[in-house]
């Protein structure tokens, strides 16, 4: 049986000098890999809070097309604490309640022993809103949105109908056009306070939160808050 005949020495020297240039480019690759890493690592945040801008901004934009909508105006909007937009209106209030009032009112006046009467009905229509002289903003945060509005309010009193239920003279104690126009400027002010009363401004603002809640589309919780500017000067 013949002996196995070894490897020429060529060959032998070939292989081993094959050893060392392998682990140096499988060292290298390995290096670059980690530079890599390392790099995509540095410049992770700065692209990651220039990603979440860009979306803030989106936001920032939506949300003033929803307002221009919603209350034809656009609010000032602060995104991380900058300037986005300033605020602009194209109306001056913003009427998100309106209801009909129904009241009556009585004058009864005696003068030495005649008496005359007035007693009005009237139907009005009372808008109950938002004055947007005042501050309205809008803070865009990265875990919330912070909507500032003024206190809703009665913004106006209209009048629909008003019907004379009884107008009565006294013998020589006669209604006067001063009586007809005291009375007829009574009513409005009863429809107004009615309402006041009936909690018509408290229902503008829930209306409003409403509106909002349904044409704002973020992954951010929407906090509408009613608050009074403090003055300026």
């Amino acid at each position: 049986m013949s002996e196995a005949t070894p490897p020429p020495v060529r060959d032998r020297k070939r292989r081993r000098s094959a050893w060392p240039i392998a682990f140096v480019l499988v060292t290298l690759m390995v290096i670059a890999a980690l530079v890599l890493i390392f790099l995509r690592l540095e410049s992770w945040p700065s692209r990651t809070a220039a990603q979440g801008a860009t979306e803030l901004e989106r936001i920032g934009r939506d949300l003033r097309a929803t307002f221009i909508d919603v209350a034809h105006l656009q609010p000032k909007i602060t995104i991380k604490n900058r300037i986005y937009l300033e605020q602009t209106a194209q109306a001056a209030e913003l009427a998100t309640v309106v209801r009909r009032t129904e009241v009556e009112h009585e004058f009864l006046h005696t003068w030495a022993s005649s008496t005359k009467r007035i007693r009005l009905h009237g139907m009005f229509r009372v808008k109950a809103g938002f004055d947007l002289h005042r501050n309205f903003s809008v803070d865009i945060r990265e875990n919330e949105i912070v909507v500032r509005l003024p206190p809703a309010q009665i913004l106006g009193v209209e009048e629909e109908k008003v019907e004379v239920l009884a107008f009565e003279n006294g013998y020589w104690n006669r209604i006067s056009a001063e009586d007809v126009e005291n009375e007829l400027h009574v009513l409005p002010q009863l429809a107004r306070q009615k309402a006041a009363n009936a909690g018509l401004a408290a229902e503008a603002e829930r209306t409003l939160k409403q509106q909002l809640e349904q044409k704002i589309q973020a992954k951010q919780p929407v906090h509408l808050t009613f608050t009074i500017a403090a003055p300026t000067g």
